[in-house]
């Protein structure tokens, strides 16, 4: 089969779908890698490496698609590159199904069989699958990075012949992938890092990476949905803000990370809770593509607002394209080996990967989520 990787076009974007050593990997198990011209640059991979590890370079989209049995991007395609593909062509990227209605419609209309990467089932055999993993981890290290080059203060205690310097308070907001590596790299830098998360069995892990988990005390029970909390109460959310009010007047850094699958990031820190913070304490909403955790973050804007700095950058991984593009590339690796052979595909579409994964097919929408609300 042969797969093609396209240059991304989205504004910010440095990653690509595919790095030199996974080419190798897929050309070894028999594939054969097109790669368009450039489409690694951004993350340091010279077209000189992937033709070294034996792909070839096309210098056209229509050149690529044309022939394509695989198209392995980083976001989903546009109308331009979808109208490209051949019918019967498989499609792995990031798609979003839920937010991205028409898109799923014209990939089904152009008969594509799209396999989307945000959708990997959090199950024990895909986590070498797992690109939202992969990639949170990557944010939560440089989600604390950017705040504390945006803070005006040093994150240890120092001790100097000129006095001491207390160590800053970093306060996170949501113990999964991302948060637990903000946890690790904050405590390595030397701050005090407490936590608060909706799930009350994060309490071990926050803990045994030396945070401070706040609980909040309640009888719900949260739900939790691939390794997500679903949608909490009014109820609970008032009472985690009133838990963690004190932490947050005290904090010199705050990071949020909390997501519901499918639908609009919760509003964890309100404006009149951003009145209470610390003058020139930095927040860093990670959830800003989904509409933010803070109240008063700004897409792709850093903003001051009651003197607090508020980071609301996307896209974090593409901040580190070589290692992104590297796991992500493995990820895929991981997937389309389950998935397919060098002859072709499987299709077991009762498959707990495959069910999980696979947004159309064969002219129609197929996943679960899609068919129930149709």
């Amino acid at each position: 089969m042969k797969i093609a990787v396209l240059k991304e076009s989205k504004t910010g974007e440095n990653r690509v779908a595919l790095s030199p050593s996974v080419v190798q990997q897929f050309t070894k198990a028999g594939y054969v890698c097109t790669i368009e011209t450039g489409a690694g640059y951004k993350s340091n991979f010279a077209d000189e490496a992937y033709t070294n590890a034996g792909a070839v370079i096309a210098s056209t989209k229509s050149e690529l698609l044309s022939s394509a049995d695989i198209v392995a991007k980083v976001n989903a395609p546009t109308d331009e590159e979808i109208g490209l593909m051949k019918s019967g062509t498989a499609l792995v990227s990031y798609l979003y199904a839920a937010f991205n209605p028409d898109l799923v419609k014209k990939l089904a209309e152009k008969n594509i069989s799209a396999i989307s990467m945000d959708a990997i089932p959090r199950i024990s055999r895909a986590q070498n699958m797992d690109a939202k993993s992969s990639q949170d981890n990557l944010a939560g290290y440089k989600s604390v990075l950017m705040g504390a080059n945006a803070m005006g203060k040093i994150f240890p205690l120092l001790m100097t012949s000129a006095g001491t310097i207390t160590p800053s308070r970093v306060l996170i907001f949501g113990a999964g992938v991302a948060g637990l590596q903000a946890v690790a790299t904050a405590k390595r830098l030397g701050a005090i890092v407490e936590v608060t998360d909706v799930r009350p069995e994060t309490k071990e892990q926050v803990e045994s990476l030396g945070g401070k988990y706040i609980e909040v005390k309640t009888e719900e029970a949260v739900k939790v949905e691939g390794g997500y909390a679903k949608e909490v109460s009014a109820e609970y959310l008032a009472k985690q803000k009133e838990a963690v009010n004190k932490s947050l007047a005290q904090a010199d850094l705050v990071i949020t990370t909390a997501l519901v699958m499918g639908k609009k990031a919760p509003v964890l820190i309100t404006e009149e809770q951003v009145k209470l913070m610390k003058l020139g304490s930095v927040i860093v909403d990670m959830a800003v593509e989904q509409g933010g955790n803070c109240e008063l973050s700004e897409l792709d804007k850093t903003v001051v607002k009651h003197g607090v700095i508020i980071l609301g950058q996307s896209n974090l991984p593409s901040t580190l394209p070589q290692n992104a593009s590297e796991l992500y590339a493995k990820n895929i690796f991981n997937l389309l080996s389950h998935l397919s052979t060098k002859d072709g595909f499987k299709w077991e579409m009762e498959e707990e990967i495959t069910k999980g994964t696979l947004i159309t097919h064969q002219g129609k929408a197929v996943h679960l989520s899609l068919v129930q609300t149709a």
